[in-house]
């Protein structure tokens, strides 16, 4: 496909553009990108207005972890504008309660001894054991620049997000399923979990979703092994 197409990225929990910023540079050739803005909301369906109020009229949308959940929000309420969709390093189930109470237990562990030590040892989860230092360094200091209010403000909405399992076997566009082989947060079984449901949606010739596991990359993907997820990208944008 040599047009150029809409892609909307979603960033996720503590995150900002800069997620994204290998695929920025790397798909400007074959997308015309833009950032749904996550930073203003504390609930996933406020978010989704906001991104589809400002997104073009039909839009390619791939969602990051807490993005994703976006994504299939939108999903649910736009299908018809939405092109082609992308899950990375997501999950489409609801929090369980203990994993509810765990968001809620960070939030006063950061109250009471700071946001960035909690940064400093949730974080280490998120990437690679073998992820460079520097790396490591960059998902800090975006986490803290997004800052502690917009990190509660997520964490609630990510608490009280709707379960998006049922909603995939709906899904009716060229879709992609993507994660880290080394994802400890939302791990591969997830993703697969996420992909088998897509396989009832009825896409003719491209029947099911396409589902791509990044090696050597934990949670953090677009930024760990930019190369390998741009790759998947482009093959995504292609079908």
């Amino acid at each position: 496909m040599s047009e150029r197409q809409a892609l909307v990225l979603v960033p996720g929990l503590s995150c900002d553009r800069h997620v994204w910023q290998a695929q920025i540079a790397g798909l400007s050739d074959m997308a015309d990108i833009s950032i749904g803005d996550t930073l203003k909301d504390d609930s996933i369906p406020l978010m989704a207005s906001r991104v589809l109020d400002a997104a073009p009229e039909r839009f390619a949308i791939a969602g990051f972890s807490m993005g994703g959940y976006v994504a299939m929000e939108i999903w649910r309420r736009a299908p018809e504008r939405v092109t082609r969709l992308a899950l990375v390093d997501t999950n489409a189930r609801a929090d369980t309660q203990a994993q509810a109470e765990l968001r809620r237990a960070a939030i006063r562990t950061a109250q009471a001894r700071g946001f960035e030590h909690v940064l400093r040892g949730s974080l280490r989860q998120l990437v690679a054991p073998d992820c460079p230092e520097a790396l490591f360094e960059e998902v800090v200091q975006m986490a803290l620049r997004v800052g502690f209010g917009t990190y509660m403000d997520q964490q609630a909405a990510i608490i009280d997000r709707a379960d998006s399992l049922a909603t995939l076997g709906t899904i009716t566009v060229p879709a992609m399923v993507m994660v880290g082989a080394a994802d400890a947060l939302t791990p591969p079984h997830l993703a697969e979990e996420m992909a088998q449901a897509m396989a009832s949606a009825d896409l003719g010739s491209d029947s099911g979703a396409a589902y791509e596991v990044i090696a050597y990359a934990g949670h953090m993907a677009p930024m760990e092994q930019p190369d390998a997820v741009n790759a998947a990208f482009r093959r995504w944008l292609m079908r």
